[in-house]
């Protein structure tokens, strides 16, 4: 008999089978999205935006982003349970049924795109089933298992709520979105690929082939290097393209150098083979730390002072 940590099938508790949905989402995921949601929104009206229009994109956003997460739950299921990383997931343990969780994403999906469509404009509805769709199409079911590259281009469903956010502020996409979005598109190796080298005995068991996991760490720093300055400079646009001012200009150069100094040290220890998988999971955190701050500048800027350029 299947059992979760709960009992037996069908006998969790009400709060478990929701712990257990929310789970199917990846909570950690769209909290990292939602970072960047609302300072692109801010940014792009230039001040606070409603509360219904803000409350309309975070909540069909987070619905969206946790649809994408349930159907690769569900798409997942078979690799999820030979990883020790994920061998808790709902799908693994029991506590959801395949048929659930399925269900389950596409309500959320369905739901996630009236919300965007009727709270703020149908661009962003259109936008976000484009994220879902690269998401699960795109990464999960046609990426993931057959590049080490998966990341790269799969990864640009995570960079989506920030057209989303323009769009629904303004009703299109302008240039500032598309640096945010190519920021996010370029952070997304140096942020995941440590993570995968952390756990490349779990990759490989699953026979997915991550960068971090069947290159060797010479290799990955060197591409985590690359992406990292790219990143830098992508974000550094944002002053003569999109009018941002000094508080966004100060943190971002101050970030970005910041996080160069973490990504040249990975690549340091590789190159000497001193790299241990807490050196990794340091670049892996400290790029959730740098995505963060540039985005609550963007968030403050608007309100501080004049553009530097423009």
């Amino acid at each position: 008999m299947t059992t979760t940590q709960a009992g037996p099938r069908g006998r969790l508790g009400f709060a478990d089978k929701v712990k257990a949905y929310i789970a199917l989402t990846k909570p950690r995921v769209i909290e990292l999205l939602l970072v960047t949601t609302l300072p692109t929104m801010i940014f792009a009206a230039r001040s606070m935006p409603g509360l219904g229009l803000i409350l309309a994109t975070l909540i069909g956003g987070a619905f969206a982003a946790g649809s994408a997460g349930a159907f690769n739950c569900y798409i997942d299921r078979d690799i999820d349970k030979v990883m020790h990383r994920t061998s808790n997931r709902p799908l693994v343990t029991g506590a959801v049924t395949p048929r659930e969780a399925l269900v389950f994403a596409w309500l959320l999906g369905a739901a996630a795109i009236v919300i965007l469509w009727f709270g703020a404009n149908p661009l962003s509805g259109l936008l976000g089933v484009a994220a879902i769709f690269l998401y699960v199409v795109v990464y999960s079911l046609i990426l993931k298992r057959r590049t080490s590259q998966n990341i790269v281009w799969g990864g640009a469903a995570g960079c989506m709520p920030v057209l989303i956010a323009w769009a629904a502020v303004t009703n299109k996409v302008e240039w500032p979105a598309v640096i945010l979005f190519m920021v996010i598109f370029l952070w997304t190796p140096p942020h995941y690929w440590p993570l995968s080298m952390r756990y490349s005995d779990d990759y490989n068991a699953a026979k997915v082939p991550m960068l971090g996991a069947v290159a060797g760490s010479r290799i990955v720093s060197v591409q985590v290097v690359l992406y990292t300055w790219a990143m830098v400079v992508c974000s550094l646009l944002m002053i003569p393209l999109g009018s941002a001012g000094i508080v966004y200009t100060v943190v971002a150069g101050l970030a970005g150098v910041w996080f160069l100094l973490q990504a040249h040290q990975l690549h340091s220890k590789a190159q000497q083979d001193t790299l241990t998988n807490k050196g990794a999971m340091k670049v892996f955190h400290g790029s959730i730390s740098y995505l963060t701050l540039l985005f609550v500048a963007l968030a403050i800027d608007p309100f501080v002072g004049m553009p530097l350029v423009g």
